[in-house]
């Protein structure tokens, strides 16, 4: 049996896309099976305690430099969005109306490309079905599916269960009991995963 990796994402991350540009080949190569988890980052930071970058001002101004660095060296096609923080509520509630039409992976790597290369607002309800659209998927169906209470219920479960399992940003990555935080541990995890460490 295959090992299966569990990839804790938010669009809202940086980090999270170059890393949704690199886990699948990791996966692949490994042999391992890739199970997308959406979940929504500023719940758990509200839960935690924990300061998002953007408000710790020496902080964020290393960081949009550093997107820029990692985002080169792993190349990715990658803008710093004129807006930011991104408000993903809506875009990640959708992640579970898209897992119902099974286009999870093809949904979320859109989503991903949208903010991080193209710069749309997924918060705005036209432009998020502008963008579920270009996935076959129907933009009047998917905005009232994300508004009903059993969409909401199954990102707020999701990302409940992430806290309890310990997460406290993304991406994160679960592999038998081990847990791998940032898209610079993919290396560490394609090890462990090589049975090298």
């Amino acid at each position: 049996m295959s090992r299966k990796v569990e990839f804790y994402y938010d669009f809202s991350s940086p980090y999270t896309y170059i890393a949704s540009t690199r886990i699948e080949k990791i996966c692949e190569d490994s042999g391992a099976e890739l199970e997308w988890k959406p979940f929504l980052l500023g719940g758990v930071f509200n839960e935690i305690g924990s300061k998002p970058a953007i408000e710790i001002d020496n902080k964020i101004k290393y960081l949009k430099e550093d997107f820029e660095r990692v985002a080169r060296y792993f190349e990715a096609d990658f803008n710093f969005p004129n807006l930011f923080p991104l408000n993903s509520v809506r875009s990640m509630r959708g992640a579970f109306a898209a897992a119902e039409q099974k286009k999870l992976v093809e949904y979320s790597h859109q989503m991903f490309r949208e903010y991080w290369v193209d710069g749309v607002d997924l918060s705005k309800p036209e432009l998020l079905g502008e963008a579920v659209s270009k996935v076959g998927i129907d933009p009047e169906w998917f905005l009232n599916r994300i508004g009903e209470q059993e969409i909401k219920d199954k990102l707020r479960e999701e990302t409940n269960t992430a806290i309890e399992r310990g997460v406290f940003g993304a991406p994160t990555m679960f592999v038998d009991d081990k847990m791998f935080w940032g898209n610079d541990r993919l290396s560490f995890l394609e090890r462990y995963l090589n049975g090298e460490g």
